[in-house]
């Protein structure tokens, strides 16, 4: 055996394994300490960027499930709110159904009714412009998107979410094709022996039907009343007369081509072409248009834009145009569309108008509508656009005798307003339960299931990342018992080996 003393060997071997267990008894501290696999990229770099990435969506989904609870909270005031408007609705329904019983009530009671009708659109407009969440409101028309037009015979009806921003310039609404009704125009004028012979006439709409046999005490005036009494009692939505040439117009009072009737009489001409045969009125034509030069569907005189059609997508107008105007100029080419108008006699006649239309106003749109974050990346967003509950701005383009042009405009004072009135209400509780639907399916199908999924998204990230990160603490235990074991027993063997050298001085004695 060779002694050396200038170099240890032994010590520096146990020095080096001390070193290495005592580095490995650090981490395992730091390990056990923090509670944490991974303390930094050094101890495992490729599952550092994974385990950052995790924690980054795992920070977003938490707030994502803040935002979508928030966000039900605020759809849940909107409806409380809204379900106050429905109720004072159904008051006022009912306060205008009490006021049509003319037979009764006298100009004090309808007086009172009034006033209480009043005082009750005065509460609907204050809750409207006063209900908000947070410094939010809600129901004046911010939450949404509105519009104004400009132009004769325009008017705004809705626009959606995805309904573009217009409220500098404007989309410029063209029209090919004015909105008509179904109607059917006599050839035979109505003479005295028609009368007196007994003129059956029959009118048939949506399954309903009228009829009425003129008798010898009849003109062709009251022959034609009588069959507007039986219209009305049997509840047709359609409107008779007798024309300056003494023949019967009937027309439905709704327009579009989903409006129609049919018509009999057992004289050929009075209403049908031939005695005794069944014919079906001229069917009415939906608006035909573009908004912005991009394409529109007609519904009645409503006109919207389809789905995909950019900024105008979802955006809703009505044109209550007759088509009387819209001839084209003497130096324009013509398109094969036509347009019907009245003639001098009374006949449709026809005319053409300009290829790519007439151009009758702008919509100018004001996209407010709410949007709320409900992901953790980024455009992973849901919206929806809620009207305003302002009485002005509910149960408007509802035809009506009194010329009200929205419920604030009802005025039950006499029989025709009540009526009216009647139907403007209807058509506002539907639309604010149409509303109040829409909001509900939201919050039910859109952000409460989506508060489901960032849950179970977020528990099953936050166990991924726990794999990742985490540190196994029994495991680690036994890892850090094995290297204080072991640098115990490195620490006694470099006491050795440094007694190694001294075993040289037994060579000098």
């Amino acid at each position: 055996m060779s002694l050396r003393i200038n170099h240890n060997t032994s010590a520096i071997n146990s020095h080096r394994n001390l070193q290495m267990n005592q580095a490995g008894m650090s981490k395992t501290l730091e390990k056990l300490s923090s509670g944490l696999k991974i303390n930094r990229a050094s101890e495992g770099p490729a599952a550092l960027v994974i385990s950052e990435q995790m924690r980054a969506q795992i920070a977003g989904l938490s707030q994502a499930i803040d935002n979508s609870e928030t966000a039900v909270s605020m759809i849940q005031t909107t409806e409380a709110n809204m379900g106050e408007i429905s109720n004072l609705l159904t008051s006022i329904r009912q306060l205008a159904i009490h006021a049509a019983n003319e037979g009764v009530n006298d100009e004090v009671m309808l007086t009172a009714d009034q006033k209480e009708i009043d005082n009750a659109l005065a509460t609907i407009d204050r809750i409207a412009s006063q209900a908000q969440f947070g410094n939010k409101r809600l129901l004046d028309g911010s939450r949404g998107a509105f519009a104004t037009t400009t132009g004769e015979n325009l008017e705004f009806v809705s626009a959606t979410l995805d309904t573009g921003d217009s409220r500098e310039n404007g989309f410029d609404v063209k029209i090919t094709q004015a909105a008509t009704k179904a109607g059917v125009v006599g050839s035979t004028a109505i003479t005295e022996e028609i009368v007196k012979a007994g003129e059956e006439m029959t009118v048939i709409e949506n399954g309903k039907m009228a009829t009425y046999t003129s008798n010898a005490d009849d003109t062709a005036a009251t022959m034609v009343q009588n069959l507007r009494n039986e219209i009305n009692r049997k509840g047709l939505e359609l409107d008779i007369k007798l024309n300056d040439q003494g023949m019967i117009e009937i027309k439905h009072k709704e327009y579009g081509s989903e409006h129609g009737f049919q018509v009999l009489s057992s004289t050929a001409g009075v209403l049908s072409k031939n005695g005794n045969q069944i014919e079906t009125a001229e069917a009415g034509k939906d608006v035909k248009g573009t908004i912005n030069g991009e394409s529109a569907v007609g519904k009645g005189q409503i006109l919207t834009g389809v789905k995909g059609a950019g900024c105008v997508d979802g955006l809703s107008i009505r044109y209550y145009g007759d088509g009387k105007k819209m001839l084209i100029p003497p130096d324009c080419e013509v398109a094969d569309i036509e347009v019907e108008t009245e003639g001098a006699k009374g006949q449709p006649q026809k005319d053409e108008i300009a290829a790519d239309g007439l151009s009758v106003g702008r919509v100018f749109v004001a996209q407010n509508s709410m949007r709320f974050q409900v992901g953790a990346n980024a455009n992973q967003t849901v919206g929806i656009s809620v009207k305003s509950g302002n009485p002005e701005n509910m149960a408007k383009g509802i035809a009506n005798k009194s010329g009200f042009e929205s419920l604030a405009d009802i005025d039950v004072t006499n029989f025709q307003g009540a009526q009216d009135t009647i139907k403007m209400v209807d058509s506002a509780i539907s639309q604010i339960a149409s509303d109040r639907g829409e909001l509900g399916a939201f919050q039910k199908n859109t952000l409460e299931s989506n508060l489901s999924n960032l849950r179970v998204a977020n528990e099953n990230l936050v166990s991924a990342e726990s794999i990742i990160r985490d540190v196994d603490m029994a495991k680690e235990m036994a890892t850090f018992t094995k290297n204080q074991i072991m640098t115990q027993s490195a620490t006694a063997m470099l006491a050795q080996a440094n007694q190694l050298p001294s075993n040289v001085l037994q060579l000098l004695g």
